[in-house]
């Protein structure tokens, strides 16, 4: 098997980063969490919204439950940096997934640099998750002839891990 520093298809990269509000029934905080989102990437976010109806929770089809944005390149590159510093680089074994993804929350907004307070929003907090891939993914995502990731090519938790701290310079505390 090839050396990692010699095979450019082994190489990681980030597919995209995505922020994530939930906001449940509450109307009010989702235009809070909209709002949020939008003050921190400079771009509009999504609404989520249901699709099964559970009447427990009183939800119905259709009604927006929650808000998300998704950022690719550079910019995701540059956003995922203030994110990190917000838990000041530092992130648990669990954050990190068996299949190269790395999630995690920030509790109050205010910690992400460069986030002044905004009375209108009040202290809440996000979700984060980071999705990383390997060139040769899109066989997984094309439209012809798709197929599943080869094992061999999958990303691993400790590459996951070997790739944050090589390229943001973060520690990892804890045990699992």
């Amino acid at each position: 098997m090839a050396n990692n520093n010699q095979n450019p298809m082994r190489n990681l990269k980030i597919e995209k980063l995505t922020l994530n509000i939930g906001a449940g029934k509450d109307q009010a905080r989702l235009e809070k969490g909209m709002k949020l989102l939008k003050n921190i990437t400079g771009v509009q976010p999504l609404k989520n919204v249901t699709q099964k109806r559970i009447q427990a929770w009183g939800l119905r089809p259709g009604l927006p439950v929650g808000t998300k944005i998704t950022i690719r390149g550079e910019k995701a590159r540059e956003l995922i940096d203030r994110l990190l510093q917000a838990k000041e680089r530092k992130l648990k074994p669990n954050n990190f997934d068996n299949e190269g993804n790395v999630a995690f929350g920030i509790h109050e907004y205010i910690d992400v640099p460069g986030v002044k307070y905004d009375p209108e929003i009040g202290i809440t907090g996000f979700q984060i998750c980071i999705t990383l891939e390997r060139p040769g993914y899109n066989l997984k995502k094309r439209r012809l002839h798709s197929m599943p990731i080869p094992k061999r090519h999958r990303i691993t938790k400790q590459d996951a891990i070997d790739f944050m701290q090589k390229q943001f310079n973060i520690s990892v505390i804890g045990d699992e």
